[in-house]
């Protein structure tokens, strides 16, 4: 009955199954008479079943050979081998089939499309790989081990280039290890390289764009579905004695002059691990007391050493350990109070309040302290309406950039919003206006569709700001940049996708 079923699989593709058979056996007499007198099992022969069953008739033979094997367990397994052969043969097959997924070897172009086409609706990775390559080996048990944890979410391949040359000119493979990635059909990455936390990583996140768990990431999002995206910082440093010279008599207090230390020593690249953080109480003090005694155009100098300072986590952090954030919250309410904010003081505070995201403390902070966050907003939204300074609305796109990104990281670990729907609702409906109003600077509008772009990103869809966004056309808003700005991408990503396909309800 057995040998029937194989005889009839046989027929429907003999040629490939028997070119495989051909290959392995040619040999078989002598390497087989080698093993009889002691000197071990060729891996050609171990390894034997594990080529057949690559071919597509091994994958119809499978069904078949696993009803075998389960028969004939008690007896030793086929052909009476016992355990310690089926551990590179048959049984790892199935043992891998058992637990979800497992790598297949490709011989041939014929077959490596046959396999990209069943995984054109989910994900597929290529490892090229050759016989003379000591890091390809060494990443095999990982691949192996990545290939049972993605089971049937996708395809993970292995392509040994000395084998198949045609296949690695298609994929212009030049070295190895290389790594090709395909989502719904599409190439989506490809590196170099024998790193395995890269590796991991990568197919990691291959799979989880391929199965979302939430619409947004069955689109094409490739700038959203990033990781470990970092926010903008303003870290240049001007001329410290110049800045100091602006800042008149207030230089001279020796917490300005501590914090000027600090900002000269981080500038050091050989000693900026090593720069004190300066008398930070006397700092904030002397910040807090500023706003009522020191003109606006000595408060930007002030504010500037405070952007320049911020840009190293270790001064930031401690702020965002400040009891009630009362120093940047004086500062940013004293701009905002301000009836008309010269330009540089305005810009340079935008600039100071993207720089307290150098620390990973603060993003929670701001998210979570109404204090704190209703001056930020105000800032940025007021900022959006400069049509005179494109630096201004630069700046005011990557707070809320930064902002955006904060509240989406809690959105990708499976927390919930950070940042209050109402106020995200302000928030978007300032970047519409300023996107809509802006035809000068692509800076200015990419900062901005990138901020929006990062608010809206699993976003819940049935929630408030979704039904703003389609009352206000925010997709034909963001599609209509194309008139002044046709080579932005960036339009299409959000306008397209994230505000068309990824705001229609379920």
């Amino acid at each position: 009955m057995f040998l029937a079923s194989v005889a009839a699989l046989f027929d429907a593709d003999r040629h490939e199954a028997y070119n495989v058979w051909r290959h392995n056996c040619n040999n078989f007499s002598n390497d087989f008479a080698t093993f009889l007198v002691g000197k071990g099992i060729p891996d050609h022969i171990i390894n034997m079943p594990q080529a057949v069953l690559d071919t597509p008739l091994g994958n119809m033979l499978l069904p078949a050979l696993n009803q075998s094997v389960n028969a004939n367990r008690q007896n030793g397994g086929i052909l009476g081998i016992g355990a310690n052969a089926q551990r590179n043969g048959l049984q790892d097959v199935q043992h891998s089939r058992a637990h979800g997924g497992f790598v297949r070897n490709v011989t041939t172009a014929r077959e490596l499309d046959a396999l990209l086409a069943e995984a054109a609706t989910s994900c597929a990775a290529i490892f090229f790989t050759s016989a003379t390559c000591p890091p390809c080996k060494a990443l095999y048990p990982l691949y192996e081990e990545l290939a049972a944890e993605v089971g049937d979410k996708g395809s993970l391949l292995k392509i040994d280039i000395s084998q198949a040359y045609d296949i690695a000119t298609r994929y212009s493979i030049r070295a190895t290890p290389t790594f090709v990635t395909f989502l719904k059909g599409q190439e989506e990455n490809r590196w170099s390289g024998a790193d395995p936390s890269v590796l991991r990583g990568n197919i990691r996140l291959l799979v989880h764009m391929s199965w979302p768990s939430h619409p947004h990431q069955s689109l094409s999002l490739a700038t959203f579905s990033r990781e470990n995206v970092k926010p903008v910082l303003f870290s240049k440093v001007p001329p410290l004695p110049k800045l100091l010279a602006k800042m008149g008599v207030a230089a001279e207090d020796p917490a300005v002059r501590g914090v000027a230390n600090f900002i000269q020593g981080c500038e050091k690249k050989d000693a900026a691990a090593d720069a004190h953080l300066p008398d930070m109480t006397s700092f904030t003090n002397f910040l807090r007391n500023a706003p009522g005694v020191l003109s606006q155009d000595v408060m930007f100098a002030v504010v500037d050493l405070l952007r320049c300072a911020l840009a190293d986590p270790r001064f930031s952090g401690c702020l965002a350990e400040e009891k009630g954030h009362v120093t940047v919250t004086s500062l940013l309410q004293y701009v905002n109070g301000l009836p008309s904010c010269p330009y540089a003081l305005r810009l340079v505070t935008l600039q100071m309040a993207c720089n307290i995201f150098s620390s990973p403390l603060y993003p929670d902070q701001i998210l979570e302290s109404e204090l704190l966050r209703t001056p930020i907003i105000n800032l940025l939204s007021s900022s959006f309406l400069d049509d005179d300074h494109n630096n201004v609305r630069v700046a005011a796109a990557s707070l809320l950039f930064n902002l955006s990104l904060a509240n989406s990281a809690r959105r990708k670990d499976g927390r919930t919003d950070g940042l209050p729907e109402g106020d995200q609702i302000e928030l978007a409906a300032s970047a519409l206006e300023a996107i809509s109003q802006e035809e000068k600077s692509s800076e200015a509008l990419e900062g901005m569709l990138l901020a929006l772009g990062y608010l809206v990103y699993l976003l819940p869809l049935d929630g408030e700001l979704c039904d703003l966004l389609r009352t206000m056309g925010a997709e034909d808003t963001v599609v209509g940049k194309k008139k002044h700005f046709k080579d932005m991408r960036l339009i299409t990503e959000v306008g397209s996708e994230l505000l068309g396909k990824g705001l229609r309800k379920p």
